[in-house]
């Protein structure tokens, strides 16, 4: 057999097998290294390499090698959930960077972590100022996590005492300007209402990049022409000024009528739709 050939055979080989021992290892090495994953990886690919290129040697050494080495973060994984102590010895423990709006220096430096790194992590964070954080840990990950100080959280419907509507999955139903049949289903709708909100905003289906469905059946489009804008959706808006105008017109009926009846009538009506419109303002406006 050709060099040539061997080393193509080879190394179609350590791929495969590379591909399945990771599906062994698991997802958790691609997303987290920890030490012993990260020692594991570097020498089964330095085996895999020499597997490929390496004419003389039999195959199987190598594999049993790799597959060896493969065994240890799975054999970690067990002893780590046995076992507090091994877990921390394994994967390492968090540290705090940043307590009450204080940058703490040693152990900035335990972490080997310059002013200019933390400073950058914590703007992927959104984070641009140290006075803001109460707390800032390295995970055994590497990822720096943050916590703001109540005072400076963004504010939230929670915090206002304000009902909104549960977050739903928005349905992709068409793509690169085909109709997806499934995500349509899951919405509740079908090919029909697709092409009727196509012909209201003047786009044809093939100009269609994305087309996403929210839980109001809203349908946000993206063409692939970026010059071209398409209006956004007012169904929702629109239903919602009519019930504050009828609102505002019962009101106005109560104040203007000079039979007591009629405008006790009214106003019930009025303080009865008010609470209707409380109650679907989240679901409407968004």
């Amino acid at each position: 057999m050709p060099d040539w050939l061997s080393i193509l055979l080879r190394s179609i080989g350590a791929v495969a097998y590379l591909f399945l021992l990771t599906k062994i290892i698991g997802k958790r090495q691609i997303k987290q290294l920890t030490y012993i994953e990260y020692i594991v990886g570097i020498s089964i690919g330095s085996i895999a390499a020499f597997m490929a290129t390496e004419m003389d040697g039999p195959v199987y050494h190598s594999l049993i090698a790799m597959g060896i080495f493969a065994l240890f973060p799975y054999l970690m994984e067990w002893l780590s959930l046995k076992s507090k102590f091994l877990r921390d010895l394994f994967e390492g423990k968090s540290t705090v960077l940043i307590k009450e709006g204080k940058i703490l220096e040693d152990n900035l430096k335990k972490e080997r972590l310059t002013a200019e790194d933390l400073m950058e992590q914590l703007r992927i964070k959104n984070v641009f100022r140290v006075a803001d954080v109460e707390f800032a840990l390295m995970e055994t990950s590497g990822e720096v996590s943050v916590l703001l100080k109540s005072e400076s959280q963004p504010v939230t419907p929670k915090h206002l005492e304000l009902t909104v509507a549960p977050s739903e999955e928005n349905q992709v139903v068409i793509m690169d300007g085909v109709i997806m049949d499934e995500p349509l289903a899951t919405a509740g709708l079908n090919r029909r209402w697709v092409r009727t909100e196509l012909q209201k905003a003047g786009v044809a289906l093939e100009n269609v990049f994305l087309g996403q469905v929210d839980k109001g059946g809203e349908l946000y489009l993206d063409l692939y022409d970026d010059k071209l804008m398409v209006p956004g959706a007012q169904a929702m808006k629109l239903a919602f000024a009519t019930l504050k105008k009828c609102q505002a017109d019962l009101e106005l009926y109560a104040l203007n009528t000079k039979n007591e009846q009629m405008k006790r009538t009214y106003q019930t009506d009025s303080e009865q739709l008010q609470q209707i419109i409380d109650q679907v303002k989240p679901f409407m406006i968004r």
